[in-house]
């Protein structure tokens, strides 16, 4: 695929972005497990966003605060500040707007000055996809991170996205995944194949 010559797509998705928001002002966590997670005093602890190093020891979003301490007990955690995300959600956004009004490059070249662009200004890292479609280019941004762009063409989606497991498949939830799994489908390719 020409990526100067056809139409291309490009999905930028921040890498944890209220955790990598929170790590601008807690730079001592930044190579701990850590997450921003309601007040477990009033019943509210659930994860809310997780680091990467969190994300190692199996803990997911929307699951409470004592179930990922039962994984990583030396988790770190921090109040959420919205207000704060979207001040930061702004200033990207603003990042955003200055690379899709004018021509930059091909489709990766532009992911990557976003990238960088975001990194220098903010000191947040964001993963990027490009590819000739919105599923594609957003399965292309979920899949190197932190900090990476892959582009996903007509000639290599076989080879990128088949060998993924079932449920990284885009709207694909447990549920459906589980289902898959029980008739023998593992992988997007197998999927796509049947």
């Amino acid at each position: 695929m020409d990526l100067t010559k056809n139409r291309v797509i490009l999905h930028c998705d921040m890498n944890g972005f209220f955790a990598s928001v929170e790590l601008l002002d807690y730079p001592e966590l930044r190579d701990k497990p850590m997450a921003v997670c309601g007040d477990p005093e009033s019943r509210h602890g659930i994860i809310l966003a997780k680091n990467e190093i969190a994300k190692r020891y199996g803990i997911v979003t929307a699951e409470t605060l004592w179930q990922a301490r039962k994984k990583c007990p030396d988790l770190q955690t921090v109040p959420p500040h919205h207000k704060k995300y979207q001040h930061y959600s702004r200033l990207i956004n603003e990042i955003y707007l200055q690379y899709s009004q004018k021509l930059f490059g091909n489709g990766k070249q532009i992911a990557d000055k976003i990238r960088h662009q975001v990194k220098k200004e903010l000191g947040l890292t964001l993963s990027a996809g490009v590819s000739f479609n919105k599923i594609f280019a957003k399965m292309g941004s979920d899949y190197k991170k932190p900090d990476a762009t892959t582009v996903i063409t007509q000639e290599n989606y076989k080879n990128i996205l088949w060998p993924l497991d079932i449920r990284d498949l885009f709207f694909v939830g447990k549920a459906t995944a589980d289902k898959l799994q029980g008739i023998g489908i593992h992988t997007i390719g197998q999927l796509a194949e049947s």
